[in-house]
């Protein structure tokens, strides 16, 4: 699944009725859904985040920026918070299958439709800066709204996008693309805000001063009088200390803004060994707001590994460990479906939740979705399972412990096919259906049967595109079977071969659905495109496939 997470922030935080309509704007965009409003009253401010598909999360912020400048004025606007704008900052956040590029791509497009439809500055931030003091979003905002006027006329200030004149209702923009920032807070078994305070110095990228002995030595300071500064162990963490009454408890908080390179678990387990050795113990921890799913999938698998068991387990199972080691329940309930990201834009209704009497019920109806690319899916799902379920019962058994790191490695890869297929499987059927719709469109006037055809022809190559990758999707599981026939635990050899028939059946499905899509289509470069792509995935798939089951036979 594809989601790009936008953050933007209004200069609005008062008033409910304009907040709310505000950000119920961004849902106008197809497949883009509202996950949180979180007005400041005394900010004057209201922080809200939804998310969506790189190909329309740009849509839904562009309608709730055009929504802010019909709505909030701001010659009267007052606040605690810096702002030069109605809508003050707008950034992208790759969430899920999409690149930080993608995002700097989606603000650039953005910020060129803000500045020319609506006519107000845009200046670019962060990852999508024009100039390297811009990437730092106080240098952009710099003299706040007060100080818009005073940069017409200098080249320095130029806006990115947008009219030489300033539009004083709106105010300017800063649009952009970040990192996903984690509000992460541990909880210690103590009231005493002195240590806990004394641990987060330690963690924070920023350190603390440096002292002629610690802990309470005098600060040392550099020729010019400021203190001299001994980092701290975790890039990209901020950390402080607080006191909560209603939990009775310490807490180190802190945002983590680069979940590469220093993940949730790093931190935690870090905090913990320092609270035990001030006598403290960690009892758990809270995320506060949104978290990706990949950094709650990191940490499960980090804490099975750390129990030298398999890593190679369904995404439930890895969550599952996640929230229990990190003490996610702790102070509040954890839940999933609420807390990550992806889960919370997770259609309501799915074929790859049905039972396997649901979906064989309904593939058996008169109706015409799900059919044969659905089921080509299903067949990659099956294959990439039972990679993964070859790897589970080797990883753990002594005789094969020299490849219990490359049987975690496939076992691993399979999950990942795994739920890539399940997704397809409705993907497939939503291709299908999208085709239907269109088919529909009115077609009563010249400029109705154009429109129609225009959209006819954009259907049908996107239901050619998605079992075209399904196919091509299934040379990434086929090193997957071959490692688990080849060093696999050997009475689970001929599940890999039954993975090599699924995985068969998937390709020559997909291919199949491919070609029936092709016939509806007019572009021939596109459609001599698919025939090639075809062609190659087909002939490379149909050979290891056979490589594989030659592998089990000789074993058999």
């Amino acid at each position: 699944m594809k989601i790009v997470e936008c953050v933007p922030n209004i200069s609005e935080g008062q008033n409910p009725d304009i907040y709310n309509t505000v950000a119920q704007a961004c849902e106008s965009a197809a497949g883009v859904k509202l996950l949180d409003v979180d007005p400041g009253a005394a900010t004057n401010r209201t922080v809200i985040t939804f998310a969506g598909p790189p190909e329309t999360i740009a849509d839904g912020a562009f309608a709730l920026i055009a929504k802010a400048k019909e709505l909030i004025d701001m010659r009267t606007q007052k606040g605690e918070h810096p702002r030069m704008g109605a809508t003050d900052v707008c950034p992208f956040v790759p969430v899920g299958g999409v690149t930080m590029d993608d995002c700097v791509e989606i603000a650039k497009q953005l910020a060129k439709r803000v500045g020319e439809e609506l006519g107000v500055w845009v200046y670019l931030y962060e990852y999508a800066a024009s100039k390297p003091e811009w990437q730092n979003l106080a240098n952009a905002r710099k003299g706040e709204y007060e100080g818009l006027a005073d940069r017409i006329g200098k080249p320095e200030w130029k806006p990115d996008f947008g009219p030489e004149e300033l539009d004083p209702k709106f105010g300017a923009v800063a649009i952009g693309a970040r990192k996903f920032l984690v509000a992460y807070n541990i909880n210690l078994n103590s009231t005493n805000r002195k240590m806990a305070r004394d641990i987060a110095f330690n963690i924070r990228e920023k350190g603390r001063s440096k002292r002629e002995y610690y802990p309470d030595g005098e600060i040392v300071r550099n020729p010019a009088g400021k203190p001299v500064k001994v980092p701290g162990m975790f890039q990209h963490c901020k950390a402080g200390a607080w006191i909560i009454p209603e939990y009775n408890r310490a807490q180190i908080t802190m945002n983590l803004t680069d979940m590469e390179v220093t993940p949730v678990h790093s931190v935690f387990d870090e905090v913990a060994k320092q609270a035990a050795e001030r006598g403290m113990r960690v009892t758990g921890s809270e995320i506060v707001g949104l978290v990706p799913l990949q950094s709650i999938l990191d940490a499960g698998r980090h804490y099975l590994q750390k129990q030298e068991l398999s890593s190679a387990v369904c995404e439930a199972e890895l969550v599952r460990t996640a929230v229990l080691s990190l003490g996610l329940n702790d102070v509040s309930e954890f839940v999933s479906d609420e807390k990550i990201v992806e889960y919370r834009l997770k259609r309501k209704e799915s074929l790859g939740k049905m039972s396997l009497e649901e979906f064989a019920d309904t593939l058996a109806s008169d109706a015409p979705a799900p059919g044969g690319g659905s089921t080509a899916a299903l067949c990659g799902v099956l294959a990439s399972a039972l990679a993964a379920m070859v790897t589970n019962l080797t990883h753990g058994k002594n005789e094969y412990k020299e490849h219990w790191d490359e049987m975690e490695e496939v076992g691993v890869a399979g999950q990942r096919l795994k739920e890539w297929y399940i997704a397809a499987i409705d993907r497939d059927t939503d291709a299908f259906n999208a085709v239907m719709d269109a088919m529909r469109m009115p077609k009563n006037t010249d400029a109705q049967k154009a429109a129609q055809s225009e959209a006819m022809e954009k259907v049908n190559q996107h239901a050619a595109s998605v079992p075209l990758e399904m196919l091509e999707k299934a040379l990434e599981v086929t090193p997957l079977l071959l490692s688990a026939a080849e060093r696999g635990n050997v009475n689970s050899v001929s599940d890999a071969g039954v993975g090599a028939h699924c995985l068969l059946a998937c390709a020559e499905g997909a291919a199949l659905n491919v070609i029936i899509n092709m016939l509806n289509i007019n572009d021939d470069d596109f459609k001599d495109d698919c025939r090639k792509r075809v062609e190659e995935a087909l002939t490379n798939i149909r050979k290891e496939c056979k490589e594989v089951i030659e592998v089990v036979r000789g074993k058999l």
